[in-house]
């Protein structure tokens, strides 16, 4: 069985998949990252990262959400 980890979001690579533990930093994000479908225990899978690596497109709950790093490194994944 695999070995799983807890990293940022931002850390993950194409076609790598987690699941949302949490957050940290300031708790306005920590709003608006939920609004967007980012709760915890939510799988998401890294799609793809734009032609200079910022953001990153990542699917999770049947779509494609598009977010900037800075705010990727504030989520906790784990992975295996």
């Amino acid at each position: 069985m695999p070995e799983m980890k807890s990293v940022t979001l931002d850390q993950l690579k194409v076609g790598e998949s987690g699941v949302i533990q949490g957050y940290q930093g300031e708790e306005d994000l920590h709003f608006r990252l939920k609004e967007l479908g980012l709760v915890s225990g939510t799988s998401i899978l890294v799609k793809r990262f734009a032609p200079f690596g910022d953001p990153m497109e990542i699917v999770l709950r049947g779509y494609s959400l598009s977010i900037r790093k800075q705010d990727a490194a504030k989520i906790l994944v784990m992975n295996a």
